[in-house]
């Protein structure tokens, strides 16, 4: 009889509470005066740092639409723009709603970028596993999809493909292998 009274004590105790908050609700959103911001939010720096700042730029990301084309898909990229920043984006594959019209991605799930570097205007991509293990097509379309997405980055000299620091070659669509990748040997799969 003691334990149902102190659990009916404890349900009661809760019920009353539960009525109560912290905070007043409003119907209408409340300005929070510059005074009673803190942590230096309302300053144009990163809070903590000498001056920080993080800017963003709109930046071409490859996939393959639809129709079985390579599309560009635009994606927020912090700036300076690396190489490594922008195959980031497409390894993470298309959004939801970039999914919903259609676009897909034939670079695997769990591919893994170790570095991405640049030799002048060449980029150097060195992944954990080949595109190889790939269909013929599917690796075809993989590769147009770094090159082209590479390329808009300013990697004009095309893209070398090194698994574990070691020159692989690269099937491009007219069925030849070649060590350095081009935007070039990719134009047949742009759609338009």
């Amino acid at each position: 009889m003691k334990r149902v009274r102190g659990v009916l004590f404890v349900l009661i105790g809760a019920l009353l509470l539960s009525g109560c908050t912290l905070i007043s609700t409003s119907n209408s959103p409340s300005v929070v005066p510059k005074g009673n911001v803190s942590f230096g939010l309302e300053k144009p720096t990163i809070p903590g740092t000498a001056n920080g700042r993080v800017r963003f730029t709109t930046q071409p990301v490859y996939f393959i639409d639809a129709t079985g084309h390579l599309s560009p898909s635009s994606r927020l990229v912090t700036t300076p723009l690396t190489l490594s920043s922008v195959i980031d984006e497409v390894l993470l594959g298309p959004t939801k709603i970039e999914g919903f019209a259609g676009y897909t991605s034939d670079v695997p799930k769990g591919f893994v970028l170790v570095s991405a570097t640049l030799q002048g205007k060449l980029g150097i991509v060195d992944v954990a596993t080949p595109l190889t293990s790939l269909p013929r097509q599917n690796q075809i379309l993989a590769l147009g999809q770094l090159v082209l997405t590479a390329y808009d980055a300013g990697v004009t000299a095309g893209i070398e493909i090194t698994v574990a620091g070691t020159p692989t070659l690269s099937l491009l669509p007219n069925g030849t292998k070649k060590l350095i990748a081009t935007r070039a040997d990719f134009l047949s799969l742009l759609n338009g």
